[in-house]
């Protein structure tokens, strides 16, 4: 069959994932064992029947319905959009910036960040916090409110054992996306060779939740996934091979789909996975958290881009950063970064569409608002905003000098772009618009050679827990 002929069958399958919260290549990977599976469809390979079968098997155990007079192996597949109708029809009508799924994109997120510094700089602006913290028997503890890629974890647990070379470590990594589970999994073979004392949790709940490892509904406390992963060996290529042999767990388990309320992303089961040493499992007795522990008191919090820069003020501080402020241990910083704007790159976004402004709320406003949410308890905390010198800090798109003169590759400007349009969160409704010409190359060209790169402003705020 060629692919022309049913390319609802393309449609059908970029909807489905869009409301199962499943990326392409994960669908491809589990219906078909075949990750490039839509991929190929898009560049007009053919489906066998069998493929078809199979395809149109995996749609409805995951729900989708039969569509009326179609052919019948072609029956959930033609209008799977009655997915949508029954359990997103609100959110059709929902406006876009709710609508916009700010990390389903991989496309443009791994562009952006194997193209622009960001993880690289806050790494270092972690690894100045640790210079700061008090850590007490028996680990140091770290949550990561957002793992991403594990990019960032990876360079902070480098620096954590250059500080801290025989220290337990106990690391919380949340992270709902199950591709980016996976690639952070990847990273963290030679941490546990460079750092065998370490634990290291990786988990799917709320930000309420995730810290103390704890669901706080009934419903989700009893279906969590609890799961632990000790490995064995010595050497960094046993652990790599033991942990990608978590993949399939991690398939099943890892489930995710998206609230219509806000369109974030939110689990189907609470996971924890927790993964050591086999070889230092009684020298970790006391570290390994125990199901139910509910404990926290980190000596770092990392909050980088762990809300959407649209998202209502009350929601970020009652939702993201006053749990995690109630996290802290004694002597416990927790770091947010998030984007400032000011910046080339909103200079892009504004040629296009000029009374865009997705960075409504600075630091000054959330830490306010987060200081009033927690109440009497804020005297426990120091909420710094510091001066701009010391919060606002700049990243870079890599481009050689060469690249940004009198004729700019397109390369060049598609990967500028793509970073502009990925930091403003602009949703693909409108994007679908101004791609018709050639207006936003236009644009991207110009503000490229006015400044001879393209960067980006980041601004940071520390909020510290008192030690008495």
């Amino acid at each position: 069959m060629e692919v022309a002929e049913g390319t609802s069958l393309l449609g059908s399958i970029a909807e489905f994932c869009r409301h199962t919260g499943m990326a392409e290549s994960t669908f491809g990977r589990r219906a078909v064992n075949d990750g490039k599976f839509v991929s190929r469809l898009r560049d007009g390979s053919r489906v066998t029947p069998e493929t078809l079968q199979r395809v149109n098997q995996f749609m409805v155990k995951h729900g989708a319905a039969g569509a009326g007079e179609s052919p019948p192996e072609l029956l959930p597949l033609i209008r799977a959009s009655t997915i949508a109708e029954r359990r997103v029809a609100a959110e059709e009508k929902a406006e876009p910036e709710k609508n916009f799924r700010f990390f389903d994109n991989r496309q443009k997120y791994l562009l952006f960040v194997n193209t622009c510094s960001e993880k690289d700089v806050i790494a270092r602006r972690v690894g100045l916090e640790l210079g700061h913290i008090h850590p007490r028997p028996p680990a140091v503890r770290l949550f990561d409110a957002g793992m991403g890629d594990g990019t960032v974890l990876a360079r902070v647990m480098r620096e954590m054992h250059r500080r801290f070379p025989i220290v337990p470590f106990y690391i919380i990594g949340k992270e709902i996306s199950l591709e980016d589970v996976r690639l952070s999994l990847r990273k963290m073979a030679d941490r546990f060779f460079e750092h065998p004392a370490t634990v290291l949790v990786v988990t799917n709940m709320y930000y309420s939740e995730a810290p103390w490892l704890t669901p706080r509904a009934v419903a989700a406390a009893t279906s969590m996934v609890w799961h632990e992963a000790a490995l064995t060996g010595t050497t960094s290529h046993e652990f790599s091979e033991q942990i990608a042999a978590l993949e399939p767990f991690l398939a099943e388990r890892w489930q995710a789909r998206h609230s219509p309320k806000t369109g974030n992303p939110v689990y189907e089961n609470p996971v924890a996975l927790v993964l050591y040493r086999e070889d230092y499992r009684f020298l970790l007795e006391n570290v390994i958290p125990k199901r139910g522990e509910g404990r926290a008191d980190y000596d770092m919090v990392i909050a980088s881009q762990p809300y959407r820069a649209r998202a209502p003020l009350e929601f970020k501080a009652q939702k993201v950063v006053a749990p995690l402020v109630r996290a802290l241990g004694k002597g416990g910083r927790l770091l947010g970064i998030h984007s400032y704007g000011h910046d080339p790159a909103l200079e892009i976004v504004q040629k296009v569409w000029p009374d865009e402004n997705p960075f409504m709320h600075g630091r000054h406003d959330l830490l306010r608002a987060a200081k009033a949410e927690i109440g009497k308890e804020a005297r426990r905390y120091n909420f710094n905003a510091y001066a701009d010198a010391r919060a606002l800090f700049r990243y870079d798109m890599h481009t050689l000098p060469s690249e940004i003169s009198a004729s700019i590759g397109t390369s060049t400007l598609f990967a500028a772009w793509n970073a502009a349009i990925y930091v403003a969160q602009i949703d693909d409704a409108r994007l679908g618009e101004v791609l018709r010409d050639s207006r936003y190359l236009d644009a991207t060209r110009e503000v490229l050679q006015r400044h001879g790169s393209l960067w980006f402003l980041d601004e940071s705020y520390v909020v510290s827990r008192k030690r008495d």
